[in-house]
C-alpha cells in the first residue's frame, strides 16, 4: 500500500509540476505574445490550472471512482478559493474587492462551492441528467461574467483600457513564438495524457484492493490539483506591480483565473467525467 500511496503522490506531483512550470508558463505568454486583455489571460490561466482535474477526474471516471471525482472538484474548488483570498491579502489588494464587477464574480465562485456541497449531502450518484443543467449553468456564468466586466469594469475606467492595450506590446504579432508555443502545449498535453494513465491505474488499485475510501482520495486530489491555481493567483498580481500598471488588473486576471477553474471544474470536467463514467464504466 505504501508503493501505492507513493505512486499516487509522485505522479500527481508531476501533473502539478508540469502545469506550473510549463503549461502555465506557456499559456501566458501565448496569452501576452497575442496581445490579450488581463481578464483573457485569467481565463486562459484557469483552462491551464484545470488541466490536472481533467486528467484526474476524466481517469478516475473511468474506473468507476465517481464520489472521487465528485469530492476532488468540492475540493479543489473551496482550496482554490481560499488560495485567491490568501494572494490578494498577501498582495495587499483587498481595495479591488470593491469593484463591482468582482464582486459579481466572487458570488458566482460561492456558488460554484455551495453546488457541489449540495451535491455531496443529498445525492449518493449523480445521474447523466445533470450533464445539461452543468452545461447551461456554465453559459449563463460565462454571461453573466462578461456582462458584469463590461458594466461595472472596462466602462468604469478608460485609464485601465490603456494598459491593457499596454500589456503584451513586447512580443505582439511574433509568429515564430507563437508557434513555438501551441507546439509546447501539443507536446505537453501528451506527456500529461500519458502520466494521468498511470495515476488512474494508481487510484484503482488503491481504491478496489487496499479498499482506501474514494472521499479521502478525492480530497488529496483536490489539494493537489488545485497548487497551480495558487502559483497563478500571486504571479498575476505580481505581475502588474512590477510593471507599476494598475494593480486592478492583476485582481483582474487572478479573480478570473478563479472563476474559470471553478466554472470548469463542476460544470465542464465534471460532466466529462459522468459521461466516461456511464459510457466507459457503468
Amino acid at each position: 500500500m505504501f508503493i501505492k500511496v507513493v505512486e499516487l503522490f509522485l505522479y500527481s506531483g508531476l501533473i502539478v509540476l508540469i502545469a506550473k512550470y510549463i503549461l502555465v508558463s506557456v499559456l501566458r505568454k501565448l496569452a501576452e505574445n497575442l496581445d490579450l486583455k488581463p481578464k483573457t489571460i485569467g481565463n486562459i490561466a484557469g483552462y491551464a490550472t484545470s488541466m490536472p482535474e481533467l486528467l484526474t477526474i476524466g481517469i478516475s471516471s473511468i474506473n468507476g471512482l465517481i464520489s472521487t471525482s465528485v469530492f476532488n472538484i468540492l475540493s479543489s474548488n473551496v482550496i482554490n478559493f481560499i488560495q485567491y483570498i490568501a494572494s490578494i491579502i498577501g498582495n495587499k489588494n483587498k481595495k479591488a474587492l470593491r469593484n463591482q464587477a468582482i464582486r459579481v464574480d466572487m458570488v458566482l465562485v460561492l456558488i460554484t462551492i455551495v453546488i457541489p456541497l449540495i451535491l455531496v449531502g443529498t445525492t449518493k450518484e449523480m445521474n447523466l441528467w445533470v450533464v445539461p443543467i452543468f452545461l447551461t449553468l456554465h453559459i449563463l456564468f460565462r454571461f453573466l461574467n462578461n456582462n458584469a466586466h463590461q458594466v461595472y469594469l472596462e466602462k468604469e475606467d478608460k485609464q485601465i483600457q490603456k494598459q491593457i492595450e499596454q500589456e503584451g506590446k513586447k512580443e505582439k504579432g511574433n509568429t515564430r513564438k507563437t508557434i513555438w508555443y501551441i507546439g509546447i502545449l501539443i507536446g505537453t498535453g501528451i506527456l500529461l495524457y500519458v502520466i494521468g494513465e498511470q495515476l488512474g491505474e494508481t487510484l484503482n488499485s488503491l481504491c478496489h484492493q487496499f479498499s482506501l475510501s474514494q472521499t479521502i482520495i478525492g480530497i488529496l486530489l483536490g489539494f493537489i490539483t488545485s497548487i497551480p491555481e495558487l502559483i497563478t493567483f500571486f504571479e498575476a498580481q505580481k505581475h502588474y506591480k512590477e510593471q507599476k500598471s494598475n494593480e486592478l488588473l492583476g485582481v483582474v486576471e487572478a479573480t478570473n483565473n478563479l472563476l474559470t477553474s471553478n466554472m470548469l471544474n463542476l460544470f465542464i470536467i465534471q460532466s466529462i467525467g459522468l459521461i466516461f463514467y456511464y459510457v466507459f464504466y457503468v
